[in-house]
C-alpha cells in the first residue's frame, strides 16, 4: 500500500480575519485585552502526534487559525476523526481508522503547509511506505528538508528522490539511531521524536532543539507512553515502545503571539495585556523589552506591555532557544523605528528574513540592511555565512502607504507599522496573518484600532 502525503469575510465588519486587503487609519495607541491561546508551533505537531496512539486524544487551548484547519484537513484524508468539543478550543482526534490518502487529496489539503514531512515516521511506522509530492521551494520556501531526510535515513527508511517527489519505504522496522543535528532544527527534531517513539532500541538525538514548544511536545509524547529524557549540552534519549495511547493535552501558550502584541504596545506607545502569557517562558524577549525602554507587569494571568519612558536603541541578536526567537525580530524592528538613537538586529537563524523592512522604508523608516551582516562588533552569537544584520536609526514619523504582506510575521508587522503611522495605509494580502493570529481583526477592534476591511 503507497501513501501519498503532501472566517467568513464581512465587508461591514472586522470579524472574520479572512479579508486581503485593510483600510488602516494610524497615529492611535492601541490600548486593551487579547487572550492567546496554545501555540501554533506546538498545536499542529500535537495533532500529528495524535497519529501515533491507538486511542482517541484530546487536545486544549486549540487556536481558530487557518495552519490548523490545514491540519484538521489532512489528519481527516488519512481517516483521523477530527471533531470540536464542547469547550471553545478544544479538538477531539480518533486515530483508529487511520488510512491512506489520494495524492490529490493530500494536495488540495497540504498548500504551502511543511506538516506533511512529519507524517512520515508514523506512515513507516504503521504502512511501511509513503510518498510525499512537490517538496520544493512553492512547498516549503528556503527551509530545506534535508536534516528531516537525513534523519529517517538513520532509523533505517530509504529515501528515493523522484522527478514527482521523494518515496520513503521502511523494509524492516525502523530502528533507533544515534543522531547528531548539524543545526538545533526544531522541524528535523520534532521529526526524530515523532519517529524514534516507536522505533525499536534507543535513540540519541545530539544538539537538538530544546524551545519551550519541543518541551511541550515531549510533554504530549510522554502522556502517550513514550519514553523521552533529555540531558544537558542538547540532548535528548527515546527509548522506543511498541505502543502508544491517546492524550489529554493543554498546550503552551503562543509566544510568538504574545511578543507580537507586547511589540505593538511599544510601537504605538499604548497599552496592551496579553492574557495567557507567562513570564518563564518569556524570560530572553522581556529583558530586551526593558533594554529599549519599555515596561511590563507580570500578573497571574498574563503579562501588561507599555512604554516605561522614552525607547532607546539596542542590538539584538537572534537565536534558537534559549536566545531571542527570530519570529520576534520583525514586529520589535517597527517599535524600534520609534526608538531613539541606533538599533541593530543580527539574524542568525534564517536568510532573507529582512525583506518586510522595504515597506517600513517605504512608510519613512531608517534601516539600512546589510545582506553580509556586520563584521565588526562583540558578539554572544556566532557569525553563520547566511547571517543579515538591519541598522534601524530613530525615532522616525513614521507615515501612510499603500503595501503588501509578504508573510505571516513580516504582515503582522505591516498592519502594526500601519497603526503606528500618521495618516491612511492600504494593506493587501493580510489573509495570510490568519496563518498564526487568531481573530486578528476582533483583536484590532478591541484594541481601539482604526479599520475598515475592503475586500
Amino acid at each position: 500500500m503507497t501513501v501519498i502525503l503532501n472566517d467568513d469575510q464581512s465587508i461591514r465588519g472586522k470579524s472574520s480575519g479572512a479579508g486581503e486587503i485593510l483600510s488602516i487609519r494610524g497615529g492611535r495607541p492601541l490600548s486593551g485585552r487579547v487572550d492567546v491561546k496554545g501555540a501554533k508551533n506546538l498545536v499542529t505537531k500535537a495533532m500529528v502526534a495524535a497519529l501515533l496512539g491507538e486511542t482517541p486524544s484530546i487536545l486544549r487551548s486549540v487556536p481558530d487559525i487557518s495552519d490548523v484547519a490545514v491540519v484538521r484537513s489532512l489528519l481527516e484524508v488519512h481517516g483521523v476523526h477530527v471533531v470540536d468539543g464542547e469547550d471553545e478550543g478544544t479538538l477531539h482526534l480518533d486515530p483508529s481508522a487511520v488510512e491512506s490518502a489520494h495524492f490529490e487529496e493530500i494536495d488540495a489539503h497540504a498548500g504551502a503547509s511543511r506538516i506533511p514531512i512529519l507524517f512520515c515516521g508514523h506512515l513507516l511506522h504503521r504502512l511501511g511506505q509513503a510518498f510525499i509530492p512537490d517538496l520544493g521551494g512553492c512547498r516549503i520556501g528556503d527551509r530545506p528538508i534535508d536534516f528531516h531526510l537525513d534523519a529517517l535515513r538513520k532509523f533505517g527508511a530509504v529515501v528515493e528522490k523522484l522527478p514527482s517527489g521523494i518515496r520513503l519505504s521502511a523494509p524492516q522496522r525502523l530502528r533507533g539511531a544515534n543522531i547528531h543535528l548539524p543545526y538545533p532544527s526544531v522541524g528535523a527534531t520534532e521529526q526524530v521524536l515523532l519517529t524514534a517513539v516507536r522505533a525499536a532500541g534507543i535513540t540519541e538525538l545530539r544538539n537538538a532543539a530544546i524551545e519551550p514548544e519541543i518541551m511541550d511536545l515531549i510533554a504530549v509524547l510522554q502522556k502517550m507512553g513514550a519514553l523521552i529524557s533529555y540531558e544537558p549540552n542538547r540532548v535528548i534519549l527515546i527509548e522506543g515502545v511498541d505502543k502508544l495511547k491517546g492524550y489529554d493535552h493543554k498546550a503552551i501558550f503562543d509566544r510568538n503571539e504574545a511578543a507580537s502584541w507586547a511589540s505593538a504596545a511599544l510601537a504605538t506607545d499604548g497599552e496592551i495585556f496579553v492574557g495567557g502569557a507567562l513570564q518563564p517562558e518569556m524570560l530572553t524577549f522581556l529583558n530586551v523589552v526593558r533594554k529599549v525602554g519599555g515596561d511590563f507587569d507580570i500578573r497571574e494571568d498574563g503579562i501588561l506591555f507599555r512604554r516605561g519612558g522614552e525607547l532607546r536603541g539596542t542590538t539584538v541578536e537572534t537565536d534558537v532557544h534559549p536566545g531571542f526567537m527570530t519570529d520576534w525580530q520583525q514586529p520589535l524592528i517597527v517599535a524600534l523605528t520609534q526608538a531613539t538613537g541606533t538599533s541593530i538586529v543580527h539574524e542568525t537563524v534564517y536568510e532573507n528574513r529582512f525583506g518586510f523592512t522595504d515597506a517600513l522604508v517605504k512608510m519613512g523608516a531608517n534601516i539600512t540592511v546589510h545582506h553580509n551582516g556586520l563584521q565588526d562588533g562583540p558578539r554572544r552569537v556566532p557569525r553563520r555565512n547566511l547571517e543579515q544584520a538591519a541598522v534601524i536609526t530613530g525615532p522616525t514619523p513614521l507615515r501612510g502607504a499603500d503595501i503588501t504582506v509578504p508573510d505571516l510575521r513580516g504582515g503582522y508587522s505591516h498592519v502594526i507599522a500601519a497603526l503606528t503611522a500618521e495618516g491612511e495605509s492600504t494593506v493587501r494580502n493580510v489573509g495570510i496573518i490568519s496563518r498564526g493570529y487568531e481573530k486578528f481583526f476582533d483583536k484590532l477592534d478591541v484594541l481601539g484600532a482604526d479599520f475598515d476591511v475592503l475586500g
